[in-house]
């Protein structure tokens, strides 16, 4: 099947071909929207300590890395042992109420975070939360 041309067209074909001007390519225009910085942490089997130390240092690497946001699965505190010892907080004893409240607390952290909310079912549910991250200046 052959189509006919119109004058229009063919004026407009031979003016890109005529213009040296550079286009840009949508594929990588989108894939850069697209792309999120993102990093995803497992605190299962951790102590409480164990657990703040390491999001200490993880939230002050990925601020410096530029990650935008941190997907911090704590648990649901299901499995803890704390609820076989009366003399434990249940409640504090869980890393999914602890760690959040140990980043809250942390000054120098709070700087470099934008908002903490909970996470959506697909990434955790009630056993996870998101940080997300300020821009570094």
């Amino acid at each position: 099947m052959i189509k006919k041309i119109s004058d229009k067209d063919k004026k407009d074909w031979e003016n890109f071909l005529n213009n040296n001007e550079d286009l840009p390519n949508k594929d990588d225009l989108n894939f850069k929207k697209k792309v999120k910085r993102e990093k995803l942490i497992d605190l299962h089997g951790k102590t409480l300590e164990e657990a703040n130390r390491y999001i200490y240092d993880l939230i002050q690497d990925s601020y410096d890395k530029n990650i935008q946001k941190l997907i911090i699965i704590t648990g649901k505190g299901i499995h803890s042992n704390n609820k076989k010892d009366p003399y434990k907080s249940i409640e504090y004893g869980i890393l999914k109420h602890s760690v959040p409240d140990f980043i809250k607390k942390e000054g120098d952290l709070m700087k470099l975070i934008n908002k903490i909310e909970d996470a959506n079912i697909e990434d955790g549910g009630s056993g996870a939360f998101y940080v997300y991250l300020k821009k570094k200046i």
